[in-house]
Parts: C-alpha cells; structure tokens; sequence
C-alpha cells in the first residue's frame, strides 16, 4: 500500500478500527482524510455561523487538527438515542449539538444490554471517568469518522462547553467569510499500518508448483525430403508388427491437490439379517377365552367417579378432532406420488406424433365445400367456429351464380360434444373467406366475404346456449377433456341460424374476396391518415382487412360524425326501416353504409400496377394472444349486469384525442406473387399534388415462388414474423432490412398454412398441399423439419393450434373436403425445454450476425469487383498504347522495304547506276 493511504487495508479493518474503544489518535486509519471528509455529502451543506458556533466550530477543528486522546467516536443506533434523549435534530442539534449523561445511565444500560450497548467499547473508559456525568457530542460532519463522540475527561468536557475566547483579530477574519466559501482543506498523509492483508493476497494468488518441462525433438538432415511409402500389412502375420501401449503412471505429471472440496452425507447402516426356524412337529391346540367384567358394584362405583368423568370431558374433544380428519383427509396418502407429474391420457413424453382426437364434418349440406378459415372460441374450451365455402372456381361461380344465391352461406359452430349437429349457423351473404373474434367481446365475430363485404355478427344473446355445452363435463381450464366416446350429447340438436346484423357498402368497399381480417387492439385508434391516438373507449372498435383487389381498408364500427347535417326526410325514412326480431340491433348504424376509414393502395412504384395483398401482420397482433383472460373477465362483468359497450358506441373520432409518441405503424403484408413488403400504413402529403398519398414500401422481398398464405408474429417474440407461401418457409426479424434470417429449401409439395406453437417458441406447423403436416422444431433441425406427419389425402387448408389446459394442447387442421380434423399434441410438442426462450433469442441473434457479416462482406467484394474493373481499363489503355507504337514501327519497316524494292526495280531496268545510287546514300 503506498504511504499516504489510510492504515486500514480492508473495508472490514476499517470498521473494526472504528467501532474499537481506542482513542482518536491511535486509531490513524479509522478517521476520515480532509479529502474524505470534503466528499461527504453531511459535510458539504451550508450551516449559519453564529459567534457562539464559530467558537466551537474552530476549538473542534483545533481538536480534529492536534489529536486529542480524549475523544472517543462512537456509533449511536436509534434505539439507543431513545434510551438516552440524544435523537439527531430533535435533542440535538447544530445550536446545542451536545448532551451530558449520567454515569449511571449508562451503567444500567449495560445491566439491560450488556455486549449489545453502543456504550460497550469504551466501557473501561466510562468506569474510570472520575465525573458523574459524561459530554457527549454530536458529531454531524463526522470529524472523527461516526455520529456521536465522547470525552472521557473532565478537562476536555469542561474544554468543550466553555472554550477559550478566539482572538479578536481571528474573529475579524471569520467576518469577513462569506457562507458559500469553500475552504480548502489539504489531505493529511499518515503512515500505513499493516493489519495483515498482505498476507491474504499472498495465500490466494496463484503460482506455478510444477516445474516446466522443455522437448527437444530432432532427426537427421538426410531424412528431410525423403520420399514416404505406405503399405497395408497384417498386424498378426509380422512379428512385433503389434505393439500394445499400456497407460502407465507418469510422475512428471502427478499433481498435488492443494485443496479439494468434499460433501458428505450421514446415512444410516442398513444391515439384513436373516434367521432359520427350528421346525416343529405341529399339534392342535385350543383355548377357552372368557372376557373380564366388571362387577355391579365397580360399574356403579366407577360411573359415579370424578376422575372418570373429568378424563372423558378432557378428551372427547381431541378424539372428535382426530376422527374428523381422518375422515376429511387420507393421512396414508403418498406425498411423493402428489407432486410428480401426471401423464395425459392419450400419450407419455416419448409420444412424439399428433393424435387424432376428433373430425367433424357437415352432413347436412350435401354442396362440396371445403374450410376457408378456423378459428377456436377465446373463453369456451371444446368449442370452434369454421367457415365454408364452395369448391368452384371463378369460372363455374360465374356459370351457376343464381344456384348459389339459393344455398346459405354459413359460419359454423362445432363443440366437442356433438360432432354431428353444430351448435350455431351463421348465415352471411356471400361466402366467408376469413373471420375473427373481437378481443374485447367474443360474442362480436366480424367476417370478409368473397364478394368484398365485411359482415358483423352479435350472438350474445345465443351465448347460453353455447356456454352450456358439454366439454368433458366441466368447463374448467385444469380438466382434461375426456375423448369423443366418452361425451354426452346435447339433448337439444336443433340447428341454430343466426342473421348478421350489419353488412358493409358493397359499392364503398372491396372489389374482390378478403383474403385477411383483423381486430386493432384496444390501446390504440387510428384516423383518416393513419396516425395513432389513444382509444378513449377501452374496447377494439376498428379493424383492418385485405383483399385482391390491391387495396388495404381500416374500418371503424362506431357511427361517423356527419360533416353535413342530415335532412329530416332521411331521418323519417330511418326510424321506419323495421329490424327484424331475430336481429339485434347493435350495428344497425352500419347496415348497407359502412364505408373504410382510410384506404391504401401497395403500389410497385415504376409501373401503375399495385402489389395485391394476401394476408398481413401488425405490430400489435401478438397482444391477442395475452387477452384471453381480460376478454374473459369482460364477459363475466357483462354477465353480472353491467352494460354491453358495443350497445352504447360513441361517434367516431373527435378533435380531443391525444396522440401516441413513437408508435409503430409499419406491419409486414405477403402477396400473390410471393413478395413480402414492409411498409407503414400512415399517409404522407405528395410535394407536387399536395395530396396525401400511401408512402412508398420500406422494403420489398421476392423469397417465395408462390402466393403468400401465413404472415403471423411469434407469440413469444414481437419482432419474429414467419412466413409461408409457395414451395418454402421464412422466419423475419422486424427491422432487419438486408433478408430473412431463415429460408427453407423447396419442399416435396407446396405449402399451404402454417402456425406458431403457442408454448414452444421454436416450433411452428406447416401444412402441405398433399395432407401432410411438417413439424419444424429449431432447437433440433434448421434445415429441414424435425418431422411429417399424414393428415388427410387432400390440401391442408387452415392450421389453428388451441391451449385446452396446462396438460392437454389440440390443433385444428382443415382440409379441402370441409373435414376438421382435430389432433392432440404430444407432450414433446407441447412442453418447451429449459431455458428454450432464451435458446431460440440466441439463435435468431446469431442468425443476425450471419446476415451482417454477409452484408458487409458483399460491399467488399463490390469494391474489390470496381478495383478490378479499374485495373483492366488501365490495361486496355497500356496495350492501346503499345499496339500504336509497334504499328508505328511496322509501317516504318514495310515502307524501307518498299524502298529497297523500287531500287532493285530501277536498277534491273538500267534507269538507275549502281554508282549513283551508292553516291546517293553517300550524300544520304
């Protein structure tokens, strides 16, 4: 420790130094430093000077600066400043910041507390002190390092409550100091005093005990490079071609175990034993038993005794207790057997296949229809709604519209206790191609036709009759239901059809069938333009849909505030439309006039084509699958008396609204041509026009060779979006813009569905055009799926997983023949592994890295591509030159040989001599 430092060299030394009864001046280490002392916040805060304080303030300093012995810091809890009227800013304070104590006070605080008095380290000095009443001061800007210090000796206690007068001139300058001056106190450098830390470090460091040991392996110079031959040979044939390496103790490498950690366990000795009888030749023998009884006499005597009497009072009410519980509970039960795990019914763990529980099918409508979307009941467990439609294309719909006109188009509801007769019939107008639950009230169901309308549905006032259904029994959540043999069916199988009661414009909304429905959650409202406000109502009162005709619509269900007023005639015309009895009139306001809140257009930008929009994704989708219990609380409050909100809804969107900060209003759409396209759904004003128009996507993605079919979120992660279309599957993570972080490869058949588990968040179901289910587990395969497993013999159209119990998880698999097969999950997919969230968040985390590594990678391979490029045109530009030159050079050449020839011409003519020639190139 460097000189300078305090003495103490541990936290711990330091208490023990400060809680001792040794003077202030012994204990160097266990005052505070003055640069200590300045970073305490009790010393930092101002306090008004009087002359009275500025004596004392500088006889404590000169006390704090020479050292007394007399002063002995001490550590006050409030326990012990009640017992002795010395409580901080009640009996002392900065005007009277002292208290005299009598000796023996403190004497029976010892007798009381013994050990445990404040006033025990520094008891000798107290029995010592010759006064009867000892100085105790409170120490407020711990000068000494505690709260409270005491003065064991009249001198200073006499010192301390009458100091010496201050010079004048002192007092003078202490004038002249203004309150909010800071004195600078320099820290005082004390030598270090060693309480054995050092030999702590010293024990715990680490240090070779081994000594090193150094190889040195060598050949000859001739064999380096020398050619090497391999040959097979039989180990057995050769002699001493086998040579067997037995392990053998090593003393160079026998460590000494310096410390070892060992538990132990008492166990008691069992030891069995065992005896062999002596047999015997055995006889028959018998015995007379007479019981004994008490005479006359003693059964008088002893139903007249006291004793008697008083024992029977005293213990029948013990004996009652005992065979109460004895029979109220099984004291012989095994607490053991109670807290395992029971098994379900159907399987064990090492079930790993989806078993068939359930089918149902609709064999009163003899029309070939097939299941276009299922969805389970969010509070009544065994009970599911599908939706049918016809198996015709768009070709034979055309040619045999006006039969179609005459067959109902139905949503319809199944319970696990009939299969045969659905509980409700849902009647719409057209075809239904998608529906949903509102969260906030399951008795509301809203619906896409085929033909573009959007249908609402209220049933709550069927809702007993589909709360009364029997499912195992019992409606409770902890139940296992029991399988379909075991059900009793409802004595009432009469079919149920039930009117919607709204139906939006057809000339105001969609062109084409609604291929995606969903409910906004009740957090948040949007406006015309798409920005977000905080929902006043508390309930979901708009939602979003989809359709081919390339168009993505937000409706709000609550009556539009006129921006005209409406003329009376319409009113009358109004108030006379007759509401049939069989209809409620919850959305009689919307009937035939509901128009879109706001509309929005994909557009790819370069063309005037739009991108046509199959199924879509919000960021608030994943809070749906937490309301299962508030819908549930909501519907028990509307069953004890409470209004139904949707009975009462206000006007739409006011001017009072507060809007939300940082609200995220991008959400992920997948298309017919397999694009996945990130975009925001708020509008933005055009700088040209000035009109608000749909802003451009964020990004746009062809991974999928086929129409889009499943854009869902995780339910354990937010910003993890899967999706299925074509032959493959993709895992997204919301604001990664560079891909996907999973892609599969094609599959054997084309996908169809898919879904997220809903407990295990690396397990997903995809559904396959030839009725085979893949079963994807990440913690096992990425590449590939864990497994697949044979449904039906014809196109899986919808997948809908559903949590019954903590024990038992159906999903519900449809198909292209309108059959609803309804399977239960093995505990293996059911069940997720430890710490298996945080295990898929690792992986997806790693899977980001990936794609950023890959990113960075391809910008610098299209550097190294630009250098490249930039090095040949160097090189053309080089070769141009040098094939100009040695163009240059051969033209020079061919016109010297042009010259030689036109001279050997001339001269075998005779016009030229040979001397003029030679005279020439003389001259030359």
């Amino acid at each position: 420790m460097p000189p300078g430092t305090s003495g103490l060299g541990s936290p711990a030394a330091a208490a023990r130094g400060a809680g001792s009864g040794a003077p202030a001046s012994e204990r160097g280490g266990g005052l505070l430093s003055a640069a200590e002392e300045n970073q305490n916040p009790i010393s930092s805060s101002r306090r008004n000077f009087s002359p009275g304080y500025c004596k004392e303030a500088s006889f404590r300093f000169s006390l704090a600066v020479s050292g007394h012995p007399e002063i002995y810091p001490l550590v006050l809890t409030n326990k012990t400043q009640e017992i002795f009227n010395c409580r901080i800013d009640e009996d002392v304070t900065d005007e009277q910041p002292y208290k005299l104590i009598r000796k023996e006070d403190i004497f029976s605080d010892f007798a009381n507390r013994a050990a445990v008095s404040d006033f025990y380290p520094v008891k000798k000095i107290i029995q010592e002190y010759p006064g009867d009443e000892l100085l105790l001061v409170y120490d407020k800007d711990f000068k000494y390092g505690l709260n409270f210090y005491l003065i064991g000796t009249e001198e200073g206690k006499e010192n301390y409550l009458n100091p010496p007068e201050v010079p004048e001139e002192q007092e003078e300058c202490k004038e002249h100091i203004p309150e909010d001056m800071y004195i600078y106190k320099p820290p005082i450098s004390k030598p270090w005093v060693s309480l054995g830390s050092e030999k702590e470090i010293e024990e715990e460091s680490v240090k070779e005990s081994t000594k090193e040991i150094t190889y040195m392996i060598s050949r000859k110079r001739s064999e380096f490079g020398a050619p090497v031959k391999f040959s097979d040979q039989n180990a057995s044939s050769v002699k001493d071609a086998y040579i067997e390496c037995t392990a053998y103790p090593d003393k160079n490498f026998t460590l000494k175990q310096l410390e070892r950690d060992v538990g132990m366990q008492v166990v008691p000795k069992i030891k069995d034993t065992s005896t062999q009888t002596r047999w015997t030749y055995p006889k028959n023998a018998t015995t007379q038993y007479y019981p004994r009884e008490f005479s006359e006499e003693e059964k008088e005597a002893l139903g007249q005794s006291k004793t008697l009497t008083e024992f029977l009072n005293n213990v029948s009410i013990s004996v009652e207790i005992a065979l109460q519980q004895n029979e109220i509970m099984n004291t012989f039960i095994n607490d053991w057997k109670s807290l395992a795990e029971e098994e379900g019914t159907f399987g064990d763990k090492t079930d790993t296949h989806l078993k068939e529980y359930q089918s149902f099918t609709d064999l009163h409508n003899l029309t070939e229809k097939m299941i276009t979307c299922v969805s389970w009941h969010p509070i009544i467990y065994g009970l599911i709604a599908v939706s049918v439609a016809v198996r015709l294309s768009f070709e034979e719909r055309v040619h045999i519209s006006g039969k179609l006109l005459l067959q109902p188009s139905l949503i319809l509801f199944w319970s696990f206790s009939d299969p045969i007769q659905p509980q409700l019939m849902l009647e719409s107008p057209d075809d239904i191609f998608c529906f949903q639950f509102c969260p906030s009230d399951p008795n509301i169901i809203a619906g896409g036709c085929i033909n573009g309308q959007i249908v609402l549905w209220d049933i709550t006032a069927h809702a007993d009759r589909i709360e009364n259904v029997k499912a195992g029994g019992s409606r409770s959540k902890n139940v296992t239901l029991k399988p379909m043999f075991l059900l009793e069916p409802e004595t009432n199988t009469e079919a149920m059809y039930i009117r919607h009661c709204a139906v939006s414009s057809i000339e105001n909304g969609h062109r084409k069938v609604i291929t995606d429905i969903h409910w906004l959650p009740d957090t948040f409202e949007i406006n015309r333009l798409g920005s977000a406000f905080e929902n006043r109502s508390g309930i979901s009162c708009q939602l979003v849909t989809c359709s081919a005709d390339c168009t993505i619509c937000f409706w709000d269900i609550r009556p539009q505030k006129a921006l005209t007023p409406q003329p009376p005639t319409e009113k009358k015309k109004e108030e006379s439309i007759e509401v049939p009895f069989d209809v409620p009139s919850t959305f009689l306001h919307l009937n035939l006039s509901w128009k879109p809140l706001s509309k929005i257009r994909l557009s790819k930008g370069e063309t005037t084509l739009d991108h046509c929009p199959t199924k879509l994704s919000l960021s608030g989708d994943s809070l749906l699958y937490k309301a299962q219990d508030k819908m549930l609380a909501q519907s028990k409050a509307m069953k004890a008396g409470e209004m139904n909100p949707y009975q009462n809804l206000e006007g739409g969107l006011g001017n009072h609204l507060k809007p939300i900060d940082d609200f995220c209003t991008k959400f992920f759409v997948g298309t017919e041509e397999g694009d996945v396209i990130y975009t925001d759904w708020k509008m933005e004003r055009d700088p040209e026009t000035g009109r608000f128009m749909t802003k451009k996507p964020l990004s746009l993605y062809t991974v999928h060779d086929g129409g889009v079919h499943t854009v869902q979120r995780s339910p354990f992660y937010k910003d993890i979006i899967l999706t299925v279309g074509g032959w493959n599957v993709a895992i997204w993570k919301e604001g990664i813009m560079t891909g996907p972080l999973l892609q599969s490869s094609c599959a054997p058949k084309r996908y169809t569905s898919g879904h997220w588990s809903l407990t295990r968040p690396g397990v997903f179901y995809i559904g396959r055009e030839d009725g085979y289910i893949d079963i994807w587990d990440l913690l096992e395969k990425t590449h590939e799926p864990a497994q697949s497993q044979n449904i039906c013999v014809t196109m899986i159209t919808y997948i809908k997983p559903w949590t019954f119990s903590a024990k038992q998880q159906f999903i519900a698999i449809a198909d292209y023949y309108g059959t609803l097969h309804i399977l239960e999950i093995p505990w293996t997919l059911s069940r997720p592994s430890t710490n298996e969230v945080s295990s898929i968040s690792h992986y997806f985390e790693r899977e980001v890295k990936h794609l950023e590594y890959v990113e960075e990678r391809k910008k610098i391979r299209e550097e190294e591509k630009k250098e490249k490029e930039l090095e040949m045109a160097k090189k053309k530009v080089e070769t141009y030159q040098k094939s100009k030159e040695q163009l240059e050079a051969k033209l020079k050449m061919d016109y010297e040989s042009y010259l030689e020839l036109e001279k050997n011409i001339l001269i075998n003519l005779g016009l030229i001599k040979v001397e003029e020639t030679m005279s020439n190139m003389e001259m030359i």
